[in-house]
């Protein structure tokens, strides 16, 4: 009998041990299967965008809802590629803003000034620029919508990462200088690990807000310019136009279905693996949870595919930089430092004076100084509205945002409801809007502002979640144990601790509801109009006009507007909060 259960024990020993190493292969096929149907999806979608450009006046857009599950791949092709390439591009200027101060002196101001012109002024300068790049091709204005969804997504993305790397606690930073790290083995040890949590979310925030801009990128008309890509923009644009309430209910499930794939195949998993990069663990703490992570942890598959992606970088990471140096060891003195200082900021100066001027006789050819006073009159009304809803969205969702970072299994349940909220289009609001002002007899200069601040205020929650999720545990026990509650516990621990990413998600929020003035002050619901007097109602009918003066000069004015706010209010309290981390 003994032999007998020992028997059996090995044997049931041993078919676990079996059904263990059988896992992976199971794990390998589901994984293969995904990845192939992934990438038969995306080379489908792109042999479409290299279709002749004759093929979308033969087959236009329609509202047939079997056409909708290829409208909805064309869409989120369009927008991962522009995610990818402000992903590039952060990596590149973010970091160059952040490691020199003469970079910086000029990448910050072109951020700002980049984030404040509107997707429609890009569109009305990009559009016959790409399309003469590849002509008689749809990739001509499928790069232009690329390029529009680009600049809705990268200005976020590159703020928060310069935040990051310049709020590096100061104790890291020492660390790193007595093991004497290269500049290559601090930014991959140090300061992209640092930088990750709160760039995921941003990643989510800058993705979510693409879908915002998604009909005045896909629905482009520009002067005698009307092209309709196959998308769920142009597709709610048309929608909007014959006042067909189906069609858009059609539109936002199928949003919401992309929503949901791409968060659990994709930035579910993600936040996963980018839990692993908080500097502070304890054993009690809830990690985020991905089938699909789990899954990719299992997978033999995944992890060759990793290593083959990961050697380029493992690489460069191997090479002494140290070295380098030595070939051309010159010290330059502190008198040098300043002569190069001055050339390079006269450089900079001389460069944005021709610009100017070159942009002042193009605008003074057909318009006078009534047109810039009155210019920066509806300027003046869409910043009263951007600075209110501010306050309102920053009263609303910073404590929402910290009561959700702080709980790891809330945000992991709410994260793709907030994707979804965050992506929700505000054309989709439209008749509504539209149907309520005109019965109630409502004003329009006040009732039209919320929709500016629908895509958002998302910002500020997700930034100020990867704030309170980034909050060291330690400091949170301590509080815990000298008993803080309270007013003293937001003021002593939340607050100061997610300030920093607070800032990051006010200054995009107050940059993105200026770009979403164009939606939101001129508003169409069929052959009904409802217009709020400001700057974004002036760009969005001189760009459907195709007064190209009259854009510039709303383009200029916005810009104006958008750079004395950030450096009047959100600059110096970035500089606060970069000192704060400073001191601790």
């Amino acid at each position: 009998m003994h032999s007998f259960l020992e028997s059996d024990k090995s044997l049931r020993g041993a078919r676990y041990s079996a059904a263990r190493r059988a896992m992976p292969y199971w794990a390998d096929v589901l994984c293969m299967l995904i990845l192939a149907a992934v990438a038969g999806l995306c080379l489908y979608g792109i042999d479409q965008m290299v279709q002749p450009l004759a093929q979308l006046e033969s087959h236009p857009v329609t509202l047939d809802p079997w056409q909708l599950p290829d409208y909805a791949l064309r869409t989120t092709l369009r927008m991962f590629i522009a995610l990818g390439a402000s992903l590039i591009f952060t990596f590149i200027v973010a970091t160059l803003a952040a490691k020199s101060r003469k970079a910086e002196t000029l990448i910050v101001p072109a951020l700002d000034i980049l984030q404040s012109v509107p997707v429609l002024g890009f569109l009305t300068f990009t559009v016959t620029f790409f399309m003469g790049l590849f002509p008689g091709r749809q990739l001509g204005v499928e790069c232009a919508a690329i390029f529009a969804i680009f600049t809705s997504q990268a200005w976020n993305l590159a703020f928060s990462f310069y935040q990051s790397l310049r709020t590096v606690p100061a104790d890291l930073d020492e660390v790193s200088r007595q093991f004497g790290l290269s500049p290559v083995l601090k930014f991959t040890r140090l300061e992209l690990p640092f930088a990750i949590p709160g760039l995921v979310w941003n990643m989510m925030m800058s993705m979510s807000g693409g879908w915002f801009f998604v009909v005045a990128c896909e629905a482009i008309s520009v002067g005698d310019t009307t092209v309709n890509l196959p998308g769920i923009g142009s597709w709610l644009a048309l929608a909007i136009e014959q006042k067909n309430l189906a069609a858009i209910a059609w539109a936002v499930g199928a949003m919401a279905l992309v929503i949901l794939a791409y968060d659990q195949l994709l930035f579910r998993p993600v936040v996963a693996w980018a839990d692993k990069f908080r500097f502070e663990q304890t054993a009690s703490q809830k990690r985020p949870r991905s089938w699909m992570y789990s899954l990719m942890g299992r997978s033999r598959l995944v992890s060759l595919l990793g290593a083959v992606l990961a050697a380029p970088w493992k690489g460069l990471m191997l090479i002494n930089w140290r070295v380098l140096p030595k070939f051309w060891k010159v010290s330059p003195t502190p008198g040098f430092i300043r002569l190069t200082d001055i050339i390079w900021l006269g450089l900079v100066m001389a460069g944005c004076l021709a610009g100017s001027v070159y942009l002042f006789r193009f605008i003074e050819t057909s318009l006078g100084m009534s047109d810039l006073v009155s210019a920066f009159g509806l300027g003046l009304a869409t910043m009263l509205r951007v600075a209110a809803l501010i306050v309102i969205a920053s009263v609303i969702w910073v404590p929402i945002g910290v009561w959700i970072g702080l709980r790891p299994l809330w945000a992991e349940r709410l994260q793709p409801i907030a994707q979804f909220l965050a992506a929700f289009p505000a054309n989709v609001l439209f008749p509504v809007a539209v149907v309520a002002i005109v019965g109630l007899h409502l004003n329009p200069n006040i009732w039209l502002s919320p929709l500016m601040v629908l895509g958002t205020q998302w910002y500020i929650l997700f930034n100020v979640i990867a704030g309170a999720s980034a909050l060291p545990t330690d400091l949170r026990e301590a509080a815990s144990m000298f008993n803080m509650r309270g007013w003293q516990w937001w003021r002593r621990v939340a607050l100061p601790g997610v300030f920093p990413y607070y800032i990051t998600g006010a200054l995009t929020a107050s940059g993105g509801s200026w770009n979403a003035s164009i939606v939101a002050e001129a508003v169409s619901w069929g052959d009904q109009h409802l217009q709020a007097v400001g700057l974004g109602s002036y760009i969005a009918n001189a760009t459907q006009a195709g007064d190209f003066p009259r854009v510039a000069l709303g383009i200029v004015v916005m810009s104006v507007f958008v750079i004395a706010f950030n450096r009047l209010l959100w600059r110096p309290l970035y500089g606060f909060a970069e000192r704060r981390m400073s001191l601790d």
